[in-house]
């Protein structure tokens, strides 16, 4: 049975405190709540966690969001059980945003595990830095877009990592295999992915994505059209001038008069 949370992150976290927790020692069981923090863990190891007598699976590369106050039953399946946590005050007031109370992070969990042990190397001498961290982290565990009405629509963690490693090559090459073996799934599980999450296919977000921010250069900066071109990764003009006419409606010069005035 899946369960969520909301979580308002239009303001930073307040990180209180952060570190490697070791569970397990002490036997099977532990069971323990945080009246007025936050706590978010990512997961190295096998086990149970249970909240409000709903139950939910515990695999390495899992991350749980537990809100205040709310009583957390942990089952271990080893004497030594290690995880990643930060504590935390969420001050902000502004829009909700939702995600499970476990989700499986998938390829996304080496950098959540970056972001997270960032946090607990800053959390003693900047704590600016260590909320700033953390608050990629929430972000990040609440998907690229939003999640409204009781977690509905929540983006499977292959589409995250699909989306985000689109988002860091949009400049190369890139190929809808290539993009499949870094989400970890196959070539027609991601295409399936996309038209559920985004209502388009692999090539066709791609294409949009690119097109979106060549706009933004058109609009927004002297850059060169033919340096834009290459930086949204269409390097041949005739194919840029093409996607360009086909997606935004006007030639790239015309796009970038009609900005002007």
């Amino acid at each position: 049975m899946a369960s969520y949370v909301e979580l308002a992150l239009d303001r930073p976290p307040t990180e209180v405190n952060a570190g490697v927790a070791v569970h397990g020692s002490t036997g099977p069981t532990e069971v323990f709540r945080l009246p007025g923090l936050w706590q978010v863990h990512l997961y190295g190891y096998a086990g149970r966690l249970e909240m409000h007598g709903v139950g939910h699976l515990i695999r390495p590369g899992h991350l749980s969001l537990v809100p205040p106050g709310v009583e957390a039953r942990f089952h271990y399946g080893a004497r030594r059980c290690e995880h990643l946590y930060a504590h935390f005050r969420l001050p902000g007031d502004g829009e909700r945003r939702t995600a499970p109370v476990m989700q499986d992070t998938g390829a996304a969990a080496p950098a959540l595990s970056g972001l997270l042990r960032q946090t607990v190397a800053a959390a003693a001498h900047n704590p600016v830095r260590a909320s700033a961290e953390l608050w990629t982290v929430l972000w990040r565990a609440t998907g690229p877009d939003g999640v409204a009405g009781g977690g509905a629509g929540t983006r499977h963690p292959a589409l995250r990592a699909a989306q985000e490693y689109i988002e860091e090559r949009l400049a190369g090459p890139l190929t809808v295999p290539e993009i499949a073996a870094v989400a970890g799934v196959s070539h027609t599980h991601l295409t399936r992915l996309f038209r559920e999450g985004t209502g388009d296919t692999v090539v066709g977000h791609v294409r949009r994505r690119r097109m979106e921010r060549a706009r933004h250069l058109l609009e927004a900066s002297t850059l060169a059209i033919p340096a834009i071109a290459t930086t949204v990764g269409i390097p041949d003009l005739q194919a840029f001038n093409k996607v360009c006419r086909k997606e935004l409606g006007a030639s790239p010069r015309a796009v970038r008069l009609a900005a002007r005035g």
